[in-house]
């Protein structure tokens, strides 16, 4: 399917993008990953050491309208994957977020529209739109009701995919991630996904931190199976025009996925500590998706299991830590 095709990755140094990268040129595609390098986004040269020689890796920011009019020329597919991810941040900096997950968004959609309407976008999106969800699992029916500066911005570049898809007819899919992990993640902080800090802290033989009274429930998907659903939403038909939940029907406390953790590695501890004020203010509590959409639509299900990824991911990162501690 993608043997000879153009495809363009934004945010492709990232942990997600990387993953994405690895597949796409190992099914013959020819990529071409954008990513700013910006410490605090997630991007890292060594997420794509193995394939660096079989990609165009261009240095440029998405908030760069003439650089990425210039890149989306004559390509085949877009993996629209850069964003800013961190909730706090948004809450801190809504500008930044604004620029990366809004306005860089309709600069990337102008440039398609103008310059290559073909062109196949797949567009990662958050659960984090749907705040604090009023029934579970979640559907796409849901409610939209976010609780902070993130999800705003991240609904407004969803909506803009969905409207140059209806408008211009711009073959676009909108996937709503949600906890994403494995190996190529941010684990120097909690900027992309607080199993990260966790992991993190684990293996440097440091006391896991747990908000609250660890009672939330969550759902988690390995990479490797968002992966074959953003390959899925690219070369499915009925995907055009989607907006599409991912999910696990495995959900686990965090208190017990603390301990799943512990039991793997052999050894560790966590703790229960208070919510940080900043936090507490946009939690969601409880969160788990309905994806009977996505399954129906592009015949996706999970196939990696919270046991075996998280095996995966602890063992991935024991073999990394100098590169990723502090990257």
């Amino acid at each position: 399917m993608f043997k000879d095709k153009k495809v363009l990755i934004t945010g492709g140094c990232g942990f997600i993008g990387s993953n994405l990268a690895r597949h796409l040129v190992k099914s013959g595609a020819h990529v071409t990953i954008i990513d700013s390098m910006l410490p605090i986004y997630g991007g890292n040269f060594a997420n794509i050491s193995d394939i660096s020689s079989m990609v165009n890796l261009n240095i440029s920011d998405v908030r760069d309208e003439h650089a990425m009019s210039h890149l989306i020329q004559g390509q085949d597919y877009l993996f629209n994957l850069a964003g800013q991810t961190s909730h706090i941040d948004s809450m801190n900096d809504p500008r930044s977020d604004l620029e990366i997950n809004v306005t860089a968004q309709l600069s990337i959609l102008e440039a398609a529209r103008k310059l290559n309407p073909q062109v196949r976008i797949v567009f990662a999106s958050t659960r984090q739109l749907y705040g604090k969800p009023q029934y579970l699992p979640v559907d796409e029916t849901h409610p939209i009701v976010p609780v902070d500066i993130n999800g705003i911005h991240k609904l407004a570049g969803e909506g803009y995919h969905m409207l140059y898809n209806k408008v211009y007819g711009i073959p676009t899919t909108c996937l709503r991630l949600t906890n994403t992990y494995g190996p190529g993640m941010r684990v120097k902080d909690a900027r992309q996904t607080f199993l990260g800090i966790w992991i993190k802290q684990i293996l440097s033989g440091e006391v896991i931190k747990v908000f609250g009274d660890g009672e939330q429930q969550r759902d988690f998907n390995y990479v490797d199976d968002v992966v074959d659903a953003l390959i899925l939403s690219a070369t499915r038909e009925k995907a055009i025009g989607q907006v599409l939940n991912l999910g696990s029907n495995e959900v686990i406390s965090l208190r017990k996925l603390a301990d799943q953790l512990v039991q793997i590695n052999g050894s560790g501890k966590w703790e229960l500590i208070p919510f940080p004020p900043d936090r507490k203010a946009i939690d969601i509590g409880d969160y788990y998706g309905d994806w009977g959409k996505a399954k129906s639509i592009l015949d996706w299900s999970p196939k990696i299991g919270l046991e075996s990824g998280l095996k995966q991911s602890l063992s991935y990162y024991e073999s990394n830590q100098e590169t990723y501690w502090n990257s």
